[in-house]
């Protein structure tokens, strides 16, 4: 099975000084790394509902260069630094994205995230029609 790695404009940081693949699609599947609310320079948004908006906006970025939409995702999994009490917040955005055919959802509370200020990590893997 062939292997293409996903880099997305706005995203080579992430390849180039990070050292990963914002998402790798194998056969018809996407696995994307998990994206979180910091900008094309690294960084971090410090509002909670813009933070969770950025990291969905990144979880575009990848899913688009893959050739997918948020619409072809079916799995879900997020890690949150304040759980459960950003919950609500999160969900309000999410739902600006998942509009029906939801995909599966683990969610997970942990005790510290990547960078500092981050609040959340949204990871996911998507079909890829025509792959």
């Amino acid at each position: 099975m062939t292997r293409r790695l996903i880099v997305p404009p706005g995203l080579t940081h992430l390849y180039e000084r990070l050292h990963y693949a914002p998402g790798i699609v194998i056969g018809d599947i996407l696995y994307a790394s998990g994206q979180v609310g910091r900008d094309a320079d690294l960084n971090v948004i410090a509002d909670p509902e813009a933070q969770f908006e950025q990291a969905f906006r990144n979880v575009g970025m990848v899913l688009e260069a893959a050739g997918a939409t948020f619409a072809d995702v079916f799995q879900l999994e997020t890690w949150f630094l304040h759980y459960p009490q950003d919950l609500a917040i999160f969900r309000k955005v999410k739902d600006r994205y998942f509009v029906g055919d939801y995909p599966t959802w683990n969610s997970y509370g942990v005790a510290a995230l990547s960078m500092p200020g981050l609040l959340v990590e949204i990871k996911i893997t998507a079909q890829v029609k025509g792959a």
